[in-house]
């Protein structure tokens, strides 16, 4: 995976210690109800579509980007889903993260859903009823986008 490269500056100057970035994650819905996967590379697991703000980045602007960086996938953000810290993420090279991820449910416009980028193993749509094991606290974001007019969830 590429790591962006205002973090590799960042990490020049301050190594392996905690960073605290701006993440956003989608949950996609297609016309059919189903939602749509990614299959990470760096961990093999199966999750939402999530990325990182570049800096000055607007939240839903940059999360459509990364979807369709990622899948081939052109979406249209409908709703801010939750607000959720994160983290600590550890990565094999000792870097550390700590993440304030904004879920936005999107709704699918157009595009064939493909591993587009080196980020991904396999990307698809996925029926409710068949979601593969997700990464923790994926399903509970899926279950929050449901409702297309449902409340912006945080931790109280």
């Amino acid at each position: 995976m590429a790591t962006p490269d205002f973090i590799l500056r960042l990490r020049e100057k301050i190594g392996h210690e905690p960073l605290w970035l701006p993440g956003v994650r989608g949950v996609v819905f297609d016309d059919a109800g189903r939602v749509l996967l990614g299959r990470r590379a760096d961990n093999g697991q199966w999750g939402l579509i999530t990325g990182i703000l570049e800096p000055g980045e607007d939240p839903a602007p940059g999360l459509l980007r990364e979807i369709f960086e990622e899948t081939g996938v052109v979406a249209e953000a409908q709703r801010l889903v939750s607000v959720d810290a994160v983290g600590p993420t550890r990565y094999p090279n000792g870097d550390v993260c700590h993440f304030l991820t904004l879920v936005f449910r999107c709704r699918f416009v157009s595009g064939e859903a493909r591993v587009n980028d080196d980020e991904s193993l396999d990307v698809g749509w996925f029926h409710p009823e068949d979601i593969p094991d997700l990464m923790p606290g994926h399903l509970e974001m899926i279950r929050q986008a449901t409702d297309p007019a449902g409340e912006v969830h945080y931790r109280r």
